[in-house]
């Protein structure tokens, strides 16, 4: 059994002395058990100790131990075991003085099924469940989208669904304009459209001059054959090639590597990838973790690459990581990374050439990055300040909460909680609410019922309660709101109504304090009103998109739940087969039979109860 401190009791002396001189990790609890930090060590007693004997430690750390009631640890038999378990603790306890990744985003790519005859180009996110080839990953929406329109302008590749491209009887809008070469009308050849396809790959792959040669042989060939409008064609491709490669700084012909620079301050901590992948800079992205006890810049460094690469976010982990501070530890996290994946792995600092360029770009972006980042957290610090001044606050809020409901005639209603802190919106704190049991279109007892499940789980979960409540609408869902609050024994929480003034135009709300009815007014210029109208903005933007994703999953799945007989996988192959519940819809009897596992008997019931006819 490992060593645990009696938190009645807790003697550290005699405590230490117990520890053993072995890897593992240790977990640092409060009074109430809840788990402060995780750390690693490859000596146990020696790490542990060092929090409580003689050593300087930054104000954080020293906070930090003065809350520590136990402690608990867990033998390992490497240090890199030590470091698989510390980055699975931290993921899953998310303890508050851990450096914290927040980045939740799967990442997109471009992919090619290799399942179809014409395959086509698209854009995807998250795992990868189809059989195909993958592109990127990128770290961008936008990356992706501008190179399946390079895609679309030089190779004229397919983007369609494969639903949309079986039902074609004749070309689509994309041929018309010369953005595709038509397959799915027979327009182009198997043959061809398989090089297009090759050469696609080959340009995503980086194989840019051996692109260019094998086109311009074949734009010759064609020539001398004869084949004028076909050399055309080529010619016109080899141009726009050649166009884009001048428009690309290429560095290096070869590279498959992420480039990793940190920059940090008092105000926080910013860390700047570049992801190069065939000697090309594809995209690049700025994080800012939450610091933890970590003092020294590459000790940030590497904790943030273990959970980078660790938590299993990150599925395509490359070759090589450069990094712009070296410590030690990096060799551990490389060892560790190396045991998930099946090819080497090694984290290198000390570089020289087109790598070095590399480095220097990314301390660049990182350097740049913070100082906006320090400068938008000051603004926003700026913003809280007034709104405490204007509100008569006794002190500055930490943390606001604005909720907003929305609709389409009463249809699939969802209420919005958005957060916003000192930081600015804390969106892994939102929350939406599917509506049940009210009468369509009743506002009032929408807002009632999201105020009542919101606050009742807060207080059951002794949760984080806001400083301050924003209701987006007017007195009578602010009405609802306090009497919600009064029923919980909230009256401490101060709330805010923001109303539409009568030109309903941004600068003319009307403020009113929920609990006294008195309206509050700010100048149109005030930073106060603009963080009001910035989180009420938000609320409505979250709810809009919350009741759409509702509406639009109702409309396309509830028809044919309804239906006796027609389960899931019916379900699926009915609208894969017909691309959408608006063309099963108005598919006719013989139509629905042809789709496979539907028989004609079949076929009949669901052509009639989508009608709404008695069989």
């Amino acid at each position: 059994m490992t060593p645990q401190v009696n938190s009645l009791a807790f003697d550290i002396d005699e405590y230490l002395k117990q520890l053993p001189l072995r890897p593992g990790v240790y977990r640092m609890l409060d009074t109430q058990n809840e788990v402060l930090y995780v750390g690693k060590a490859v000596n146990l007693k020696s790490r542990v100790s060092s929090y409580f004997r003689g050593k300087s430690h930054n104000t954080k750390t020293q906070l930090m131990v003065s809350k520590v009631a136990s402690i608990e640890i867990t033998l390992t038999h490497s240090e890199s075991e030590a470091l698989l378990l510390e980055n699975t603790l931290i993921k899953r306890l998310k303890p508050p003085y851990n450096i914290s990744l927040r980045d939740d985003k799967s990442y997109p790519y471009v992919y090619v099924s290799d399942q179809h005859d014409f395959p086509a180009m698209q854009y995807v996110r998250g795992g990868k469940k189809r059989k195909g080839r993958y592109f990127g990953p990128y770290t961008s929406a936008g990356a992706v989208r501008e190179s399946l329109n390079l895609m679309q302008r030089i190779f004229r590749i397919r983007q369609c669904e494969d639903a949309f491209f079986a039902n074609r009887k004749r070309p689509c809008l994309q041929f018309q304009i010369d953005r595709c070469s038509g397959p799915c009308t027979g327009e182009i050849s198997h043959q061809d459209y398989a090089d297009d396809i090759r050469h696609a790959t080959m340009y995503l792959e980086g194989k840019n001059q051996q692109l260019l040669d094998e086109v311009s042989l074949k734009m010759n060939q064609a020539a001398e054959d004869l084949k004028f409008e076909s050399a055309a064609q080529l010619r016109d491709q080899l141009g726009f090639l050649r166009q884009v490669q001048e428009q690309q700084h290429v560095v290096s012909k070869r590279g498959n590597l992420d480039v990793f620079a940190a920059a940090s301050s008092q105000a926080g901590l910013c860390i700047h990838q570049l992801m190069v992948r065939s000697g090309r800079v594809i995209g690049s992205k700025n994080f800012y973790p939450r610091i933890g006890l970590e003092e020294q810049q590459s000790a940030m460094l590497s904790a943030f690459l273990g959970q980078y690469y660790l938590s299993g976010q990150y599925r395509d982990v490359p070759d090589e990581v450069l990094v712009s501070d070296a410590e030690e530890a990096q060799q551990v996290v490389a060892l560790a990374i190396a045991e998930r994946v099946d090819h080497g792995f090694k984290i290198i600092s000390n570089v020289r050439g087109p790598r070095a360029q590399w480095l220097r770009l990314a301390q660049t972006n990182a350097d740049q990055a913070l100082l906006s980042y320090v400068a938008n957290k000051q603004t926003q610090l700026s913003r809280f300040a007034e709104l405490q001044e204007a509100l008569g606050l006794p002190q500055m809020p930490e943390r606001l909460e604005c909720f907003d409901i929305s609709h389409s005639s009463g249809e699939a209603t969802v209420a919005s909680c958005v957060v916003f802190d000192q930081g600015g919106p804390k969106k892994s704190d939102y929350r939406t609410f599917n509506i049940e049991g009210i009468t369509p279109g009743d506002d009032y007892a929408a807002m009632s019922q999201a105020i009542t499940r919101r606050y009742t789980r807060l207080k059951e979960n002794q949760g984080v309660m806001p400083d301050l409540l924003i209701i987006d609408g007017g007195k009578g869902q602010l009405t609802q709101a306090i009497d919600v609050l009064s029923e919980l024994q909230l009256q401490d929480l101060y709330v805010l109504g923001v109303a539409k003034g009568e030109t309903r135009k941004a600068g003319f709300e009307r403020l009113f304090n929920g609990w006294t009815g008195q309206e509050i007014v700010l100048p149109e210029d005030s930073s106060a009103l603009h963080l009001l109208q910035h989180i009420r903005d938000e609320s409505h933007r979250f709810a809009i998109t919350g009741h759409r994703a509702r509406r639009n999953k109702k409309r396309t799945q509830s028809n044919l739940q309804q239906i006796d007989g027609v389960g899931p996988k019916r379900r699926q192959a009915l609208l894969s087969h017909f691309g959408g519940i608006q063309d099963v819809t108005k598919a006719s009897v013989d139509e629905l039979a042809k789709v496979k596992g539907i028989s004609i008997d079949m076929a009949d019931t669901i052509y009639r109860s989508l009608r709404g006819e008695e069989g």
